[in-house]
């Protein structure tokens, strides 16, 4: 089972997609990234932590809290919003430079997408 949490962009999110209906489908029809798992335990979902490329605290924080709660996850998606970010809304974050940092830092995967939608 894959323990998943979510960061979607702090800036886009409710524009593209409200109260993150894509990735809750998504998730439910195992489509776009989600197909990669079996099964899907949702552990928390929160923004980016805002421009200009916040992540890595709020990944930080994201595993304090999970962690006191004993819900800990091991994979983390950066939402389609934050893709969409990255390519069309000038987001400061560099996925390919990012994603070892987040690994490395705190052991868990890291997925650049959610859904297809």
């Amino acid at each position: 089972m894959a323990r998943i949490a979510i960061l979607y962009c702090k800036r886009i999110q409710d524009h593209s997609c409200v109260a993150c209906a894509k990735c809750f489908k998504g998730m439910a029809e195992k489509a776009g990234e989600f197909a990669r798992h079996d099964t899907i335990d949702l552990v928390a979902m929160t923004d980016c932590g805002d421009c200009p490329g916040l992540t890595v605290p709020r990944v930080k924080l994201l595993k304090e809290l999970t962690r006191g709660l004993d819900r800990e996850f091991d994979v983390l998606h950066l939402g389609t919003c934050m893709k969409i970010a990255m390519e069309t809304a000038q987001c400061p974050i560099d996925f390919d430079s990012l994603k070892p940092v987040l690994e490395a830092k705190f052991g868990v995967r890291v997925v650049l997408g959610t859904h297809p939608y």
